[in-house]
């Protein structure tokens, strides 16, 4: 993240030589309101811009005090540039830049947790936000219970550091529950149920704690604290050189930490907020009773798809998402996944037709100037899979279906598992089940069905009624068959003749 000493670096003494509609909207006199964890790309591209957005529009002292959990690289960038950083709306040949100053103060959770636990009990946080990716939350991926163990114990039973997400929060709210002040806390990640889901581990948490103190903690939580559910959309791809290089032609001076994102973005919110909230509804945010449907939609469609796409691009040596909608047969196949087999397990909100949705998800994915890589997207697909596909072949199999399409989606991924691409090169897997399922697929060669037994039989992934499934292993296995005989063009021929 070198700068060249010549270039002037963003930063409140630069805002002058922004172009006007690229300057920040705050000055940096609001308070600080929301404790955020995780800095990464998308709460930069997405919650932090529907907060400053609300602050501009009605004021309200809803800083955000940012909160690395571990790495410092984006927390030091962001420090040396007096906590700017520019998000760019991109689209095929456009770049439209923004600069945000909405962050107030920042934190490094891995430093100093202690000093973080202090925050959280501060009365001035009303909110605090999570963007750390499903697996933070040590829930058991495929039945959401959480897994109290050895690590988050010893984080609020002791007088320890805590060392995970769940054990920071847990002591920030043991804390909290002495001044009795109210928040929210607000999980933002691609987990179904997220709001209840964080409560169920929050309170599970909370039972380990023994004595008046964990006493007080629970009838308090029960009183005090509230768990709004989310479904949180836009895509954001990580940032890279190019990325820099298309801020700085754009601001004109040099931005270490920008995000790229697509022009499309939604929030929706279930609106419980004990201690207030920033004026969202000036914002675009979609403030509802339950965010179910909407997340059980983005999930199974966009997510799902967005999986579906990344094992396939990736089996067929296709490096960009947008380059793989381009691969032929690829739409029959979309189509048949979207139509047949997720449409049918969704209560969509009103008004909104599963099937178009799933259009414009394909045209959103479509953006060539997003840059986002089927890698990426691969990424921790043991944890991703049980929301984004599994829950649907379980649903439609309970309905007495066949779902020939997502199974195509789960051989997909099998084969990714297995370590290598059509034409034999490497493929990097990137998962904390990575030892596991490697290990698994180690012990068998390459016969479908054996693959497909070793990989069925980790629990951590697959529920017992699904690995247990004659006619899902069945589906698994043909599509296998067929991708080790031609690979993917092989697979979406037989799609598109099918």
């Amino acid at each position: 993240m070198a700068v060249d000493a010549a270039v002037a670096r963003l930063g409140r003494s630069t805002v002058d030589l922004l172009p006007d509609a690229a300057r920040p909207l705050l000055d940096g006199g609001v308070g600080a309101g929301i404790l955020h964890l995780g800095l990464g790309a998308f709460h930069r591209a997405h919650q932090a811009v529907y907060i400053e957005d609300a602050i501009v529009a009605a004021g309200g002292d809803w800083g955000i005090v940012g909160v690395a959990p571990r790495s410092v690289d984006i927390l030091n960038a962001l420090a040396a540039q007096d906590r700017l950083y520019s998000v760019l709306t991109v689209g095929p040949g456009s770049v439209r830049p923004r600069t945000l100053g909405v962050h107030v103060d920042l934190m490094h959770a891995a430093a100093d947790p202690l000093a973080v636990v202090a925050r959280l009990a501060d009365p001035a946080i009303r909110m605090v936000t999570l963007t750390v990716t499903e697996k933070a939350y040590r829930l058991d991926p495929v039945s959401g219970v959480p897994r109290i163990d050895d690590e988050v114990r010893a984080d609020v039973v002791t007088d320890r550091p805590p060392r995970t997400v769940p054990g920071l929060l847990a002591r920030g709210l043991l804390a909290r529950a002495a001044t009795g002040a109210p928040i929210a806390v607000v999980s933002c990640d691609n987990l179904p149920s997220n709001g209840r889901r964080t409560r169920a581990l929050l309170e599970a948490a909370l039972a380990e704690v023994p004595g008046p103190a964990g006493e007080r903690a629970r009838a308090w939580l029960d009183g005090a604290v509230s768990f709004p559910g989310t479904m949180v959309d836009r895509i954001v791809p990580a940032t890279t050189d190019a990325t820099r290089a298309s801020a700085l032609r754009a601001l004109g001076v040099a931005d270490l930490v920008p995000v790229a994102a697509e022009p499309f973005a939604q929030w929706v919110v279930e609106d419980e907020f004990p201690g207030g909230r920033p004026a969202w509804e000036h914002a675009g945010v979609v403030l509802t009773d339950d965010a179910r449907p909407w997340e059980s939609l983005k999930l199974r469609t966009l997510n799902g798809v967005h999986s579906a796409l990344a094992y396939l691009g990736a089996l067929a040596g296709v490096g960009p998402i947008d380059e793989v909608l381009h691969l032929p047969g690829i739409d029959a196949f979309l189509d048949r996944l979207i139509g047949s087999d997720i449409a049918p397990t969704l209560v969509p909100p009103p008004g909104v037709s599963v099937e178009a949705y799933g259009r414009t998800v394909r045209e959103r994915f479509a953006n060539p100037a997003l840059g986002y890589r089927t890698l990426q997207v691969a990424m921790d697909g043991s944890q991703k899979l049980p929301q984004r596909l599994i829950g649907t072949l379980v649903d439609r199999r309970a309905a007495g279906a066949r779902p020939v399409w997502g199974c195509l989606v789960l051989a997909a991924w099998m084969r990714f598992v297995r370590g290598y691409a059509d034409d034999g090169t490497a493929l990097p897997l990137d998962d904390p089940l990575a030892d596991r399922l490697r290990g698994a697929v180690s012990s068998v060669d390459d016969k479908p069905s054996e693959l497909a037994a070793a990989l069925f039989a980790i629990d951590a992934v697959f529920p017992a009624e699904l690995a247990g499934d004659d006619e899902v292993r069945g589906l698994v296995e043909h599509w296998l068959t067929v991708l080790a005989r031609g690979g993917v063009p092989a697979v979406l021929a037989e799609v598109s003749s099918s």
